[in-house]
This record gives C-alpha cells, structure tokens and sequence, in this order.
C-alpha cells in the first residue's frame, strides 16, 4: 500500500527546529556561560573547537546510523528529540550540578550529536518522500525545508534576547515536541535497511563532484560567516549594527528559497545556480570597496548576497538528494557525507583565515595596521568570489541530477 504524501509543513516546522539548535547557539552559549558562571572565554572556545572537530568527524558515522536503523528510524528519531531537547534545557534552564565548563561540554555534546543525527534522518527521509509528492518534488520538498531552516536560524538568533535563555529552552522543547508530532508520519516504519556503506555513494562519479561542489559553494560561506563580526567591526567600524545585519542576510535567504525554488522548476536547477553564484560574486565585490561608515551600502550587499544563498539551500540539497534516490535511496551515508562537508568549510576557514590575519598585525577590537584591514577586506569579499567560480566552474561540466528528475 503506498503511502500519502508527506507532510510539507512538517519538514518546514522540523527542520526550523533543528536550525534553531544550530548557528544560534554558537552565538548565545558562549557568552551566556562567560556572563553567567565566568567561565573562561579562552577555555570555552577550546571546547567549541574540539566540538566542532569531534562533530565533523562524527557525521560520517551517524550517517552510517541513520541507515542501518532505517526500519526503526521512528524511534531513533523520538530519542533523538529527547536528547536535543534535555540538552538545551541543560545548556539554559537548568543550573551546572557539575563544574560550568565541565557541564557546557557534556550538554553540547548531547545537543550537537542529535542535531546531527536528527538532521541527517530528515534529508535522508526526504529522498523517497519527494517522490510521493509529484512533478518537482526534490524542489518543493526544499523550498519547504530550507525555508523553515533559514526562518527558524532568524527566530532563534533573537529569541533569547525576548524570552530569556531560560525561557528560550523551554519554548525550544515544546517545539522539538511540535515538529516530532508533526512529523510522526514520515518515518520509513517497517522498511529493512539497505544502502552499502559509503561505497556506494563515493563510487558515483555524479556523487563525488556534487560533493566536491557543495564542498566549495559551501566555502564562501563559511570564510563570510568566520570572518563577518571581524569585518563589521574593524573595517566598516559598526560593530552595533552586527545584529541587524545578520538577520537581514538570513531573512533575505528565508525569503529567496522558495523563489530560486520555483524559477529552477521553469527553467532548471542548474541555469538558477549560475545566476545565483553570479549574484552572490556581485554582492562580494561590492563588499571589497567599502569602508567606514558605509552601513547602507553593505546593508545592499547582504540582501544581494542572502538572496543568493537561498537558492545554494533549495537547490543543491535537492539535486543531492535526487541522486541519492538513485544511487541509494534508503541509505543515509550519502548525507553524512554531505553533512561532512558542509562542516568541514567552517573548520578549513578557521584554520587558513585566522592565522594569517593574526600574523599582519589583525587585532579584534583594538587598532590594526591598514595592510592588516587590506587583507581582512580581501579575505572576507575576495576569496569568496574565487571559491564561487571555482564552483561555476565545476558546475559548468555536471549535469544536476535535478534538470532532469526533479522538474514537471
């Protein structure tokens, strides 16, 4: 008997409560535990480092998880709720039974590894839900999701200046419950387990260069995202507009995703990213010529630039995830995969932006030399082009599963 089609506000609601356990939380933790408990910032950022390193590497292998636990997915899925939303009660509500920095470790631990698991079962789920929903359904499915993705990073950036921490954690719990309701009849019960390991995906030649694409359109956001409080701050001297300017990027993604979404059902998935990468390239030189005081103008370049990313988010995803659905439909190796190089940027930033700006004299939130703000400009707005036609460039000789399998 076959099943209805899935829920598409269900994807929406779940996967903004994932996105608000995500960037969010890099942004309030820190500073709540350094506020409330005086724990060391130089101690905190150890431990976020190490988490992020410990998350890179475990995404391969939850992957491998979501897979074999296909015909019990539901119920990985409800303890998986119950551990992301323990955790971030733990993280904000509750006070540390044990030392701050000792507790902040073991509660991120337990919300980053059901974030991974949680978000790697919904993209996974997502390859043979499309199908049951009709012409174009890979993007339809991805205009919901990643709408509700961007939506929820918007809410949660903010929510717990409003609500309080404490408050944000229980609000975020009753959503947790919401989104693992609203979705309690996605999960693929009774289906055996199949897909091979990550053979099978890494085996596919489309496979690997849809990777390797994600791998450097996904760069640029991750050099913009590490080095964007450092730009605002020193190179256009609005360190008070830092905020504004988030939500504003991410709004605009939010807005432009079922956008880029229905133009690549008319015109096909791969001509909407040449546009998209183009704009966004836009966008980045028009950053390279700012400086001081220029708050309007780089207000211009963060809607052109968040318009953009909305369709790196409703498109490649759903091009993955077409393929997925021939090379290994019931598998969710191919999204850990995917899940590995999303976060691999952030950490491959870190690395190769940070120390050379430390070497030129870059100081945060104190005076550097003007070659040090130079290359702080040129990081931040330049490299972000060269990733962004090294991925056209890619694009240009792969045939997006998505042109063929996911339009009417």
């Amino acid at each position: 008997m076959s099943r209805a089609k899935p829920s598409l506000p269900g994807y929406a609601v779940f996967a903004a409560m994932l996105a608000s356990a995500g960037l969010p939380i890099y942004i309030h933790a820190p500073k709540f535990y350094v506020d409330t408990y005086g724990v060391s910032l130089t101690a905190l950022a150890a431990v976020l480092f190490g988490l992020r390193l410990f998350d890179v590497v475990q995404d391969p292998v939850l992957g491998w998880l979501v897979g074999r636990w296909r015909s019990n997915r539901k119920a990985a899925v409800i303890g998986g709720g119950l551990l992301i939303a323990a955790s971030m009660l733990g993280l904000f509500a509750i006070a540390p039974p044990l030392p701050p920095l000792v507790w902040f470790t073991l509660t991120m631990i337990g919300l980053f590894s059901a974030f991974s698991f949680l978000t790697i079962a919904m993209y996974s789920e997502g390859v043979t839900a499309a199908g049951r929903i009709g012409g174009g359904g890979h993007l339809k499915l991805a205009a919901w999701r990643e709408t509700g993705a961007l939506l929820g990073v918007c809410v949660a950036s903010i929510a717990p200046l409003v609500l309080g921490f404490a408050g944000f954690a229980l609000s975020f719990a009753v959503l947790v419950a919401v989104a693992v309701w609203l979705m309690r009849a996605e999960w693929g019960a009774g289906i055996a387990p199949q897909g091979g390991g990550f053979g099978f995906v890494l085996r596919d030649a489309l496979a690997r260069r849809l990777l390797l694409i994600a791998l450097l359109n996904a760069a640029p956001v991750a050099v913009s995202s590490t080095l964007f409080l450092f730009y605002v701050e020193s190179v256009l001297e609005a360190a008070d507009w830092a905020g504004p300017f988030l939500i504003l990027f991410f709004v605009m993604a939010a807005i432009s995703a079922p956008v880029w979404s229905r133009l690549a059902r008319a015109n096909g998935s791969r001509r909407m990213l040449f546009v998209a990468m183009t704009l966004a390239i836009v966008g980045f030189l028009g950053a390279v010529a700012l400086g001081p005081g220029d708050t309007l103008l780089f207000a211009i370049v963060c809607i052109i630039t968040g318009f953009a990313l909305g369709a790196d988010f409703a498109l490649l995803p759903a091009a993955f995830a077409a393929r997925m659905e021939q090379v290994a439909p019931e598998a969710g190796e191919g999204f850990g995969l995917w899940a590995f190089v999303s976060k691999a940027t952030l950490a491959l930033a870190a690395i190769t932006l940070l120390p050379p700006l430390e070497a030129v004299g870059f100081r945060a939130g104190g005076t550097s030399p003007d070659g040090a703000i130079a290359m702080l400009t040129y990081l931040y707005a330049g490299v972000p082009c060269v990733l962004k036609l090294g991925a056209m460039a890619l694009l240009a000789v792969t045939p997006l599963p998505s042109d063929e399998a996911l339009t009417p």
